[in-house]
């Protein structure tokens, strides 16, 4: 073997080892493959990928959240129909149904053009280029991140507020992000946080610095959507609501209810999940 030969046979080597560490081009996008996808990353490349099977879950599904339902659901069509429409953060008890809304939407208007992107905490860094994916089509696309919450340092917070309202770019026209959360102001808030108030001379009260950080990403969602934990009746009737869709008939959704009070005791909570799982067992039980 010469030595140009071995040059060579050392160069295709050297190539096939940077192939194998170096980003991969991203997958092309088959956008009729379904109404909602998911962004994943490999190799240090993300990319969209469908969900095939999505949620069927309607609106007249979510029982006991009227004034919840009609906000999500009115700003929705102002987007899918290009009115101005803002950013949604959902917040309150967990189990009422604050991302059940959210697909429900989905399926009331995909055939409108609507879609759905699921981003996961850790991947919020990407926003800027997700947005950039899909800012020349002609559909309109929410970018949801599920029970999302922040520790203080956590790269992704920053990166959520620029992509809502912080960038010299401004924010694509056919792109809201809707968010659920547990806690308000998406990061925990301590009792040392209320020292950093401080008074002025008339007697204002101002807080600090950091309360100041904490408030502000939650400031730019335009919509604030708060849900409750249910009272019994409440859950009673959402129970009711899945027993007759799951085939029992009137008389046996009333006859549930003794069983259906101990299942939300033993789980301590009558939230909308909770009355769901438990129509799931007690049908399935009773049809089996």
């Amino acid at each position: 073997m010469t030595q140009l030969d071995q040059f060579l046979q050392r160069a295709e080597q050297l190539l096939a080892r940077l192939e194998a560490v170096l980003p991969q081009s991203p997958a092309a996008i088959d956008w009729q493959a379904g109404t909602a996808f998911r962004w994943r990353k490999r190799a240090g490349v993300g990319s969209l990928q469908p969900v095939r099977q999505v949620a069927a879950i309607a609106l007249s599904d979510l029982q006991n959240i009227a004034p919840q339902k009609e906000q999500i659901e009115q700003n929705t069509l102002q987007f899918v129909t290009g009115l101005p429409a803002n950013n949604v953060l959902l917040t309150g008890a967990r189990g009422t149904g604050k991302s059940s809304l959210i697909k429900a939407c989905l399926n009331q208007f995909a055939a409108r053009g609507l879609r759905l992107i699921e981003v996961d905490k850790d991947d919020l860094a990407d926003l800027a280029d997700i947005v950039d994916l899909v800012a020349g089509r002609p559909e309109r696309f929410i970018i949801f991140c599920d029970d999302l919450s922040f520790e203080e340092g956590e790269h992704g917070y920053k990166a959520l507020k620029v992509a809502l309202d912080g960038s010299v770019a401004a924010q694509s026209d056919n792109v809201l992000i809707y968010a659920t959360s547990n806690r308000r102001h998406l990061m925990p808030e301590r009792m040392a946080d209320n020292a950093t108030y401080r008074n002025d001379e008339s007697g204002d009260l101002h807080p600090g610095e950091t309360v100041e950080e904490k408030i502000s990403l939650s400031e730019r969602f335009g919509l604030w959507v708060s849900f409750y934990p249910f009272k019994q009746d409440d859950y009673l009737a959402i129970a009711g609501h899945w027993l007759a869709h799951f085939g029992c008939t009137p008389e046996q959704v009333a006859a549930a209810r003794g069983d259906a009070l101990r299942w939300a005791l033993q789980r301590g909570s009558r939230s909308g999940r909770v009355a769901w799982q438990f129509a799931r067992d007690h049908a399935g039980k009773r049809h089996g």
